[in-house]
């Protein structure tokens, strides 16, 4: 007996002292701060893309398949905070990290059950079994403890909280209550509803059973006892807790939201994608996006006959450089190519580049009323003769470039590239951010006057912003304003007169008509600048339009590279863009474009064919002038001493047509070589005229001459058998015989008018 009596103290005291050290060192070890990198948000944790009001884009998991996306706890609604709360830890803003009477309460139900069957894990206790994994076991539950202690000593109830509501998995791989409300919502924590959030609160408890896409009816179960227990602890009204419990179990955000899938697939693969990471706000307008994507579909079907299957568009704000909508294809989701994306695919604009190479012309002295040649020309180049041909295979003399422009001439825009110079437009289409033209100029040659390069369509809108911003080049971007990123300088593409030249050209109806007719997809209620351009055998039409606050720019044709049937871009991608233009203006106020006179240009009346200071020899109109370039008012005398715009004499010469061929206010397209003796000398055998749109028909009228006359002895003329006044002749559409004699002396010739 006496032996076990002083056994028994000695066990006993080391008992107590290994107590007592186990404390000492517990209390020791609570005491050192817990390591920061511990509680940091996870490196990878997936990307969120929101539209640039905050509604979901698009979701992607982190590399273990998960999806968080941290939060501040100061953003999470405050019904979430009191959900969470009342569902996993009532107690706990009173206790130090450990509930006493929650432990109490597992410890008797584990011992009756033999087994691990309630943890009375607080949210400190749960927080340091997601940082730190600990496993469901005695000792796994002791540590937590600890842990919770010491999360609860150096961290407050707040930081706590934030930790355990960005870390708690909540089902469908969401770990968090951000990454489960967009998951199951498709909105923020931030803005939840109170149904909303006891749901989420609900989940905590079997995430992976009781989630609204495994079984919505339990879900709603769960939600409902949580709203049961917020009742009973008063945090909410009795008519608050009524809505909630009629509210349906899930939103119509749900399943997760994949929209501008192209935009969104574009953000995630840029090579800069490994800096996007957790929750970022885009440019992308939702609401603008659906209608532009209804718009693309809607054009596709409408053009299937004509052997279009695809369509493209791309919509900039042009003050920010916003992305605000971005559809590449008509349904990224089809089978085969929906996913190939024309926004950022190369093809050739055809003629959308023009207004860049009459910008360049501008900055080199040229003007609006400047003539260049629309008659057929030949140029030497180091792959052989080049002749280019304008899209109707018609020749019009000498037109304004005014016209040239607004009708997109092909020839005119030749000869003015090899003015200009091809190295120097490709200069200036670098500066206008079209970098896919990444050859050098002699591999372009003159054809890049005509769009034989390829560029992307967001190049081509975002070219386009520049010279709405009067010439100067911004990049474009895919996050809203304010998330980032210093403001750009910009590149000067064109001088401003210039950029204000070309817009005015592009804006005016009157310089479409002899190209594309009175009534064109290319006029807007509003103030906008315009241009279409189709590529080699039809196989791309683009089309594109800027106003002040905005630009668009559309693509219609085949990813295969098929040809469409006959369709031009005016024709093609032309109502595509009018649609497009006029849904953006629904939303966004078009502004005003602007005007000559906001950048000093001066107006003078001048001629409509020779672009020469008005006189009494053919119609005036009215055109803008950089101070300085305003045209001489000098004329031409020609050989039957006629006296005419001296831009003409340039033009007869090259066509051979000598002084008869030019009538006021037509277009000469054919002729024949004179013969010797008395003869008619204008108009010649087999001229063709053309009236010239929007000249008055007073002026259209063709010059009656004749070689080898007898002085002092009367000529007279007869068109169609009827007598004619000598001096002009007003043309009449159709085929006459005009007849000139003199005595014995007769000659005659048959012409043609066509409308």
């Amino acid at each position: 007996m006496s032996y076990s009596r002083s056994v028994r103290p000695r066990w006993s005291r080391r008992i107590f002292r290994s107590g007592l050290v186990a404390g000492v060192a517990l209390t020791a070890w609570m005491a050192v701060p817990i390591d920061p990198a511990l509680l940091l948000p996870p490196a990878d944790h997936g990307v969120v893309l929101l539209d640039r009001t905050g509604g979901l884009l698009r979701s992607t998991r982190s590399a273990d398949g998960g999806r968080q996306q941290w939060i501040p706890l100061a953003d999470i609604d405050p019904d979430l905070l009191v959900a969470f709360v009342v569902a996993e830890d009532r107690r706990f803003y009173d206790h130090p990290g450990v509930d006493p009477v929650a432990l109490a309460r597992a410890l008797r139900q584990n011992l009756a059950a033999g087994r691990v069957v309630s943890g009375a894990s607080t949210i400190p206790m749960q927080v340091a079994r997601l940082v730190r994994g600990n496993r469901r076991t005695w000792g796994g539950k002791l540590a937590q403890a600890a842990w919770a202690l010491r999360l609860d000593r150096h961290q407050s109830k707040q930081a706590i909280l934030e930790q355990y509501l960005n870390r708690v998995p909540l089902g469908g791989n969401a770990e968090g209550v951000e990454a489960a409300a967009r998951l199951y919502f498709g909105k923020s924590a931030a803005g939840v509803s109170l149904a909303e959030a006891a749901m989420l609160a609900g989940l905590a408890h079997a995430p992976s059973r009781d989630n609204p896409f495994v079984s919505l009816e339990r879900a709603t179960v769960r939600r409902n006892r949580i709203l049961d227990r917020l009742e009973v602890a008063g945090a909410e009204s009795a008519d608050a807790l009524g809505a909630a419990r009629l509210e349906p179990g899930l939103g119509s955000g749900a399943p997760a939201q994949f929209l501008a899938p192209h935009f969104t697939t574009w953000v995630l693969g840029r090579s800069d994608s490994a800096r996007v990471r957790g929750v970022v706000r885009t440019s992308i307008d939702r609401t603008l996006q659906r209608a532009i994507e209804a718009e693309v579909r809607h054009t596709v079907a409408d053009m299937r006959s004509s052997g279009a299957e695809h369509a493209a568009a791309v919509v900039l704000d042009n003050r920010s450089g916003e992305i605000l909508s971005w559809v590449g294809s008509p349904d990224f989701f089809g089978a085969g190519n929906g996913q190939v994306d024309m926004v950022v695919s190369r093809r050739q604009p055809g003629s959308t580049l023009k207004p860049f190479l009459y910008g360049a012309g501008f900055d080199q002295g040229f003007t609006p009323a400047s003539v260049l040649h629309d008659v057929a020309t030949v140029y030497p180049t180091a792959s052989g003769p080049y002749a280019p041909r304008n899209y109707d295979r018609q020749f019009r003399g000498p037109v304004r470039m005014r016209d040239a422009l607004g009708s997109s001439l092909n020839v005119p825009a030749v000869e003015l590239a090899s003015k200009v110079g091809v190295a120097r437009l490709l200069g200036v289409l670098h500066r206008a951010g079209f970098a896919s033209l990444d050859r050098r100029a002699d591999h372009y040659g003159l054809g890049l006057a005509l769009g034989n390069g390829e560029v992307t369509l967001l190049e081509l809108a975002n070219g386009y912003r520049a010279l709405a911003n009067l010439g100067v080049w911004h990049p474009a971007r895919w996050t809203a304003v304010g998330e980032g990123g210093k403001p750009d300088e910009g590149v000067r593409v064109v001088s401003a007169r210039a950029a204000a030249q070309v817009l005015d050209i592009l804006a005016d109806p009157v310089a479409r008509i002899p190209g594309f007719g009175p009534v064109t997809p290319l006029d807007f209620p509003f103030r906008a600048a315009a241009k279409t351009g189709t590529s080699r055998h039809f196989t791309d039409n683009w089309a594109a339009a800027t106003a002040e606050r905005f630009t668009v720019a559309v693509w219609v044709g085949n990813f295969s590279g098929r040809p469409m049937e006959g369709v031009s871009g005016v024709t093609g991608a032309g109502p595509l863009l009018q649609r497009t233009v006029l849904a953006v203006a629904s939303r966004y106020d078009p502004g005003r474009l602007a005007l000559p006179t906001d950048v000093g240009l001066q107006s003078a009346s001048v001629c409509r064919l020779s672009g020469l200071l008005a006189n009494r020899y053919c119609p005036a109109l009215t055109e803008w002038f950089v101070p300085g370039t305003v045209p001489s008012p000098d004329t031409w005398e020609g050989p039957s001493g006629v006296v005419l715009p001296a831009a003409f004499a340039e033009w007869a010469s090259r066509s051979g047509t000598g002084n008869a061929g030019v009538a006021s206010g037509v277009m000469r397209t054919s002729a024949e070589t004179d013969e010797a003796g008395f003869r008619i000398t204008s108009p010649r055998n087999g001229d063709r005229f053309r009236f010239v749109p929007g000249v008055d028909s007073a002026f259209s009228t063709v010059g009656l001459r004749v070689a080898g006359a007898v002085r002092r002895t009367p000529v007279r003329w007869f068109v169609d058998g009827k007598v004619q006044r000598a001096g002009r002749w007003p043309l009449v559409v159709g085929r006459h015989r005009i007849e000139v004699v003199q005595g014995s002396a007769r000659d005659q010739v048959e012409v043609e008018v066509v409308p």
